[in-house]
């Protein structure tokens, strides 16, 4: 975890010992300065009022990392629009005492615009209420179900056709992601909606860009700071390996099998202890599922990062169209285990 009482002079030592500090934007050489530690008044208690414009209405919901209020946007509304509600987010306490709370909440806010996909949650601006030094979100208000209460809802799983509407979009959401250089890091039921204007992928917090793509972000720690979430992620992960689109592919698998099934593949158990208990071998296709959409779904669960080859882009191609899907993964599976 992020370790709140380190000092920035702190922070810079270690940047000398280490290279992958939690933000590189600590080190000596980086060109930007990083933001002002949050006040007092930013971590113990929030402002009624952010940046003189968004009055905070009411708690939404609550993450490992961030929370995220109901607001309504005075500016907005002083000019007459008749809906001027936006969600805001910010980082839960624990993580808001760090020095660099700020650049996290950044890095999220810069991934996400990159997207840039009408399956990807649509955020606003990033600002620094100026009382408080708190740093916050503006974002859509998204009004809707999330997939883990879905499933509540609907033990038994999705049909098809109603699977169907729910992963195009989400991996459509996905391959742009991949497209444009942005690796998500957190897929789970928690991290979809299903609103009003369709499916919404969000909460890009642990996400990262890969080499050559916003250059300037800083990048996240994993040895100082392990939040994935265990039944999601995929065994490179919780064995310390970075980041990959391949990653991306075994959590978005995980929960396309959830959906499907009604259950999860690996009964929630953290990948790499399913992997040793050897949960993979008893793996069925879901009930709900096209036998020729199965082939690439269970390439996609394989737990051997290498055996998982398949794209995101494949994997909605096999789950759109029945030829696509059978000829190439088919062979993959029978000759792949694991």
């Amino acid at each position: 975890m992020i370790e709140p009482d380190a000092s920035t002079d702190d922070l810079l030592e270690m940047a000398e010992q280490a290279p992958n500090l939690t933000y590189f934007a600590f080190a000596k050489n980086a060109v930007r300065q990083p933001a002002p530690a949050p006040t007092q008044a930013s971590v113990g208690q929030l402002p009624q009022v952010l940046a003189g414009r968004y009055q905070l209405e009411g708690l939404l919901g609550a993450g490992g990392m961030g929370t995220v209020y109901r607001a309504r946007d005075l500016l907005h509304e002083q000019y007459g629009e008749p809906s001027p509600y936006v969600a805001i987010k910010v980082l839960g306490e624990d993580v808001a005492a760090a020095p660099d709370a700020s650049a996290l909440l950044y890095s999220e806010f810069a991934l996400t615009r990159h997207v840039r996909h009408d399956n990807v949650l649509r955020l606003y601006t990033f600002e620094v209420d100026q009382d408080s030094q708190l740093a916050f979100i503006s974002m859509e208000l998204m009004r809707g179900l999330t997939l883990d209460k879905l499933l509540c809802e609907r033990p038994g799983g999705l049909p098809w056709n109603q699977l169907r509407e729910i992963a195009l979009p989400l991996l459509d959401a996905l391959v742009c992601a991949h497209g444009r250089g942005v690796l998500h890091g957190d897929i789970k039921p928690s991290n979809v909606m299903l609103c009003d204007e369709g499916v919404r992928l969000f909460d890009f917090g642990l996400g990262q860009s890969e080499e050559g793509v916003l250059d300037g972000l800083p990048q996240l720690s994993r040895s100082r700071f392990n939040a994935w979430t265990p039944g999601y992620a995929a065994p490179e992960l919780l064995d310390g390996q970075p980041l990959t689109s391949r990653a991306d592919l075994f959590a978005v698998a995980c929960v396309l099998y959830e959906l499907a099934e009604g259950k999860h593949p690996f009964q929630r158990v953290p990948s790499n202890l399913a992997q040793a208990q050897g949960l993979h071998l008893s793996l069925r296709a879901p009930r709900h599922l096209p036998w020729y959409c199965w082939p690439a779904l269970r390439a996609a669960l394989s737990f051997d990062p290498q055996a998982r080859s398949i794209t995101a882009h494949q994997l909605r191609q096999a789950w759109h169209s029945r030829w696509a899907g059978a000829r190439h993964w088919l062979g993959h599976v029978q000759v792949r285990r694991g």
